[in-house]
């Protein structure tokens, strides 16, 4: 796969003149974009995946949900249905996507989850149902430019910075780099504990964030059980397991588990990866499987498996907390 990106590398020149002139017609109002009189937070990132954005998006909707009404509007990567969807109790993650049903369950009774491709489009069914949102969490919406947020929310990562990294198809950005400048703040995502202030530094000189730009750094925390629908288990009682991940990096959660000194193989499959039968006959021949919680909303439609499938929740811890929670809250009160 390395090699390959290698021998593209040709092409890239084409994909950055491409994508940064169709910033630049944005830019200058030739390509045109909706700006709303309500609160529009994007939250995205310059690359493909593994950033973090939902966990980033269910931190905002824990913030918010108590002070105002909220809806997330997504793709729904992979879905069977088209158009505008808003979820209700028949959704699923065949009908609604992975991570935006992985919304729908936890928050139910507080928000509102809607798909739609048309950002705009599904901007205005929201703001047509019988109540409203006051404020609307755009998911992977970065790149998506017809719609004009009022605060967007760059994430990159720690162990692959956009600083360091080519446009597709060597690298893994999806626009030029020049496109962080559009962002309110960014999130340097799964960091190490205890990073130090020296090396922060080191990170924000290398982004040169605008002076009205923030820069906030957060980890990924792991909980000590799994969890199924009905069950739970300490992880420290478990002996062994298969791990199973659909995620578009899942060396964090590797390392964690290794580093717990647990045992198991870990079956790894590509991103919101559609779990065939033969991958579900494998499953059914282990006798205990862990999983991300976006993968385990996918294989809740496999009766089969419930007994034995089990996620790990994670939490964001974001470093200055207050600060960030702050300007998230300055802004929906505007």
């Amino acid at each position: 796969m390395k090699l390959l990106r290698y021998i593209l590398f040709p092409i890239v020149p084409i994909y950055y003149l491409v994508t940064w002139l169709r910033n630049v017609f944005y830019d200058l109002g030739i390509f045109k974009s909706k700006s709303y009189s309500f609160p529009v937070i994007a939250v995205g990132n310059l690359s493909v995946g593994g950033t973090g954005k939902t966990p980033m998006i269910e931190y905002l909707i824990a913030l918010l949900k108590d002070k105002k009404q909220i809806a997330t509007l997504s793709r729904g990567y992979k879905r069977s249905s088209e158009g505008f969807y808003l979820a209700d109790k028949y959704a699923n993650a065949k009908t609604l996507g992975d991570e935006p049903f992985q919304f729908y369950r936890k928050f139910k009774e507080d928000i509102q989850v809607a798909v739609d491709a048309d950002r705009q489009n599904g901007i205005s069914n929201l703001m047509q149902q019988e109540t409203s949102p006051e404020v609307i969490l755009l998911d992977d919406a970065y790149q998506h430019r017809k719609v004009k947020a009022g605060f967007y929310i760059l994430l990159t990562t720690y162990a692959n910075l956009y600083t360091n990294d080519w446009v597709l198809p060597t690298g893994d950005l999806r626009e030029p780099r020049a496109g962080a400048k559009r962002a309110n703040c960014i999130v340097v995502t799964k960091c190490p504990e205890n990073l130090k202030d020296v090396e922060k530094e080191s990170i924000i000189k290398k982004m040169k964030p605008k002076a009205n730009q923030s820069v906030f750094f957060s980890t990924i925390f792991y909980a000590n059980a799994v969890f199924s629908e009905e069950n739970k288990h300490s992880l420290n009682t478990i002996k062994d397991f298969t791990l199973v991940t659909g995620i578009a990096n899942a060396t964090s959660l590797v390392d964690h588990l290794k580093k717990e000194g647990l045992h198991f193989d870990h079956l790894d499959y590509r991103d919101h990866h559609d779990f065939t039968t033969e991958d579900i006959a494998l499953f059914k021949s282990k006798s205990l499987i862990i999983t991300t919680e976006k993968d385990y909303v996918r294989l809740l439609q496999f009766d089969a498996l419930r007994d034995k499938v089990f996620y790990l929740p994670i939490t964001v811890n974001i470093d200055k907390a207050e600060a960030f929670k702050a300007e998230i809250l300055a802004f929906v009160a505007t």
